[in-house]
């Protein structure tokens, strides 16, 4: 009875190391360098250009481990995103900043214990916005915005990771602007 006991008790813990293996919850955070770019940024009847402007980005993520080489990674992010335009006629300058919950499920290629690639796809659904001037094209910005997104995780250690990713937006955000966002993020997190 005692053998019996030890071998399930053995047997328990060992599929709970493993299924901590498999499954990591985590933390992750940092900034973003975002801008909004357009074949034709005609807002208005004024022309613009746009430059980047630094936010930031904080959320959940989850790590499910499908081997030794390929993992899954979905995230929620709340990301602030935008950019400053700047018109080249007139002085019509504003910043738009917007706020996503952002959801990337990325594959990762683990090519050791320290370094992996990343790359997949990413939905973001728009939860705020404010500019500093009021115009039809950016206050009919549509609610969800397409991207793709790649980048590489260095892992410092087992729990602790640092991560840079480029997402490319592939929907139009502003259909009066043909406008499409872009964002490289540099994050830190944490995973348990």
């Amino acid at each position: 009875m005692k053998r019996i006991i030890v071998t399930s008790c053995l047997f328990l813990a060992l599929s709970l190391t493993t299924q901590a293996q498999i499954f990591k919850l985590g933390l992750k955070g940092g900034i973003n360098y975002a801008n909004q770019t357009g074949t034709d940024i005609n807002i208005n009847s004024t022309n613009y250009k746009t430059e980047a402007i630094s936010n930031y980005h904080i959320g959940l993520l989850a790590e499910v481990k499908l081997g030794k080489v390929f993992s899954i990674q979905p995230e929620v992010l709340y990301s602030t995103q935008g950019a400053k335009y700047d018109a080249i006629d007139v002085a019509k300058d504003f910043t738009n900043d917007i706020g996503y919950l952002s959801i990337p499920v990325m594959v990762k290629i683990n090519f050791s214990n320290t370094f992996s690639l990343e790359f997949g796809p990413q939905a973001s659904f728009l939860l705020s916005k404010k500019n500093e001037v009021s115009t039809n094209s950016i206050k009919n910005q549509e609610d969800v915005d397409f991207g793709a997104g790649g980048g590489l995780s260095i892992h410092i250690t087992k729990s602790l990771f640092l991560q840079g990713r480029y997402v490319v937006g592939l929907s139009e955000i502003s259909p009066d602007a043909k406008v499409k966002n872009s964002v490289l993020q540099i994050s830190a997190g944490l995973l348990f």
